[in-house]
């Protein structure tokens, strides 16, 4: 019998794979894809924006949420009954899409593919990992190498182990293809240098990198490499396994996110400058969600990575969602857990009086 092909799609928080998915939907090629979607928050904001594509290849029993924690971390509860689910339906897949939580460690994902239940019937087609080119050239995962050394001059001991630049390296070397989105973002000279700053990352071994911008790509170069990564994966260890050997488990202690809730936006302007100004003041690394903004029957996706927001309308709202807000803030856990009351507040105070008085 032929194995069903799956691609794991990875990538840090704001990478693109969303958006990269949506454009693999609408360009499919008649191919019938099974999703399976983990976030890392309780707010499911990426299977809602897939469920709602309107792609005929992509209907809403085509769509697994997972949103309890990372889905590296759920292997037994959540993923293995959910593949074993897809593997059963009578309608045939051509392919099984998994996009996991930008915090994930693709490398624990892939090997569960050798569970006997998976292996017989499922085989990993390739690892994509979508990267945040305009991100990597701003240094937003290599040390501040100045910095470090000021520190280490005043306390020698001190462990400067960087969390995104560790699970940076680890997205890229699971991977079997890097696609370098948001290139539009970025000059040539640009381009080069995440390309030079990827490379020394990958360490001995070098995917194959493709180029994108918005996440368009031919289906044709993320389907069918034919990888079989499942039984390649062992050799592409994260640093978390190098670390812990005797068989800790991974966690993500050092990441933390909450949900935001609040009433209307009364200006979407004033807002979006005040979410900046809270980004910048809390070093929040991710913002997603929806909103209801006064005076308009659309709902409002608002994305955040940093300090780039990007709004945009896409549907009507529902009855129950006018006149409510609600966002997901990602960020390091000491930012995020003692600024959380600040942070939703200052979000409530931005979206407007009438709308604070709303939420509570």
């Amino acid at each position: 019998m032929r194995k069903i092909p799956a691609t794991v799609v990875t990538g840090f928080l704001g990478a693109g794979k969303t958006t990269l998915i949506r454009h693999l939907l609408e360009n499919a090629g008649g191919r019938r894809i099974a999703l399976v979607i983990n976030e890392f928050g309780d707010l499911g904001v990426d299977g809602d924006l897939l469920k709602g594509c309107g792609v005929e290849t992509c209907r809403e029993e085509d769509v697994v949420e997972l949103t309890n924690g990372c889905i590296c971390c759920t292997v037994a509860d959540d993923f293995i009954p959910t593949m074993e689910k897809l593997i059963e339906r009578a309608d045939r897949l051509d392919h099984i899409v998994i996009e996991t939580s930008g915090l994930a460690l693709p490398q624990p994902l892939v090997a569960a593919f050798n569970w006997p239940e998976v292996k017989a019937r499922v085989t990993v087609d390739g690892v994509v990992t979508v990267i945040d080119a305009a991100a990597v050239r701003a240094g937003r995962f290599a040390h501040d190498e100045e910095k470090l050394a000021e520190q280490r001059a005043g306390d020698a001991s001190l462990d400067h182990d960087d969390p995104l630049e560790e699970l940076f390296e680890d997205q890229i070397r699971a991977a079997d293809l890097l696609v370098l989105n948001k290139c539009d973002l970025l000059d040539a000279a640009g381009i080069a240098a995440v390309r030079e700053a990827i490379a020394e990352a990958a360490g001995a071994r070098l995917p194959a990198i493709v180029e994108a911008s918005q996440g368009r790509l031919p289906a044709d170069v993320l389907l069918g490499l034919g990888a079989g990564t499942e039984d390649l994966i062992a050799g592409r260890r994260s640093h978390h396994e190098i670390e812990h050997e005797g068989g800790e488990p991974h966690d993500h202690d050092d990441f933390e996110s909450f949900v935001a809730d609040f009433g209307a936006i009364r200006d979407l302007p004033a807002f979006e400058a005040a979410l900046r100004d809270t980004i910048r003041r809390h070093d929040i690394l991710r913002v997603k969600g929806f909103a209801s903004v006064e005076g308009k029957p659309m709902r409002l996706v608002v994305q955040a990575v940093g300090e780039r927001i990007a709004t945009y309308y896409d549907r009507r709202l529902m009855p129950a969602e006018e006149g409510r807000s609600a966002l997901v803030v990602i960020g390091l856990h000491d930012r995020i857990e003692e600024g959380e009351a600040q942070i939703a507040e200052a979000l409530r105070a931005a979206a407007g009086a009438q709308a604070a008085q709303a939420a509570e």
